[in-house]
């Protein structure tokens, strides 16, 4: 019989630091699939997709080199919802794809992460066995965001969270919640959910 981990969702709105929390599962031994960069990876590798999206938003989406014009793209999709769904419905399924050969390389591990900031929005929790979401009140992430990319402002970043799904929601879909919101220390809620991971080998 083959050997399947248990597998894991981390989400979280901008600035509520899944990547922190997905790092200390790292320490303890379970492989992260990061789906976002996963994406940008296959955009820039991934031919039949490239192709794809050459086809469907024009030759200017990629550079001479072969990279992502990422401009481009960011000012064809950013506030057209048909054009980003456009772009989600080429993407995810490769992504899909990748994650599931992922999978089946960590089959030896107890449970897996996948890290993704829109996991709900595009439907890819549904797959997975547990979902996290990391939870931060909005303020706490604007000035999180404000620290690590100066050349955001609050408009820029309000506008991110806008496109994302309300917390509220993130938090009634979630199986376990991580608090980051400076009152309570991660590493311990972390390490809680490691040994519930862990229980069944």
């Amino acid at each position: 019989m083959n050997k399947k981990p248990l597998e894991i969702g981390i989400t979280g709105g901008i600035g509520s630091g899944k990547s922190i929390v997905a790092h200390i599962f790292a320490v303890l031994g379970a492989p992260i699939y990061d789906a976002d960069s996963r994406a940008k990876y296959l955009m820039a590798h991934n031919e039949p997709l490239k192709k794809s999206i050459q086809e469907t938003f024009g030759k200017d989406s990629y550079h001479a080199d072969g990279s992502v014009n990422r401009a481009y793209l960011a000012s064809q999709v950013f506030n057209d919802q048909q054009k980003v769904k456009q772009i989600n419905a080429l993407v995810h399924p490769k992504v899909a794809e990748d994650y599931i050969a992922w999978v089946q390389e960590h089959a030896d591990k107890p449970y897996v992460i996948r890290e993704a900031a829109l996991m709900i929005e595009s439907g890819s929790h549904k797959f997975l066995d547990k979902l996290i979401t990391v939870f931060a009140p909005e303020y706490i992430r604007i000035k999180r965001v404000k620290a690590r990319d100066p050349q955001r402002n609050e408009t820029e970043i309000k506008a991110i969270i806008d496109k994302q799904l309300p917390e509220e929601e993130k938090l009634r879909l979630a199986d376990y919640i991580i608090y980051n919101d400076d009152t309570q220390a991660v590493i311990p809620q972390v390490l809680a959910l490691h040994k519930v991971f862990t229980s069944s080998e």
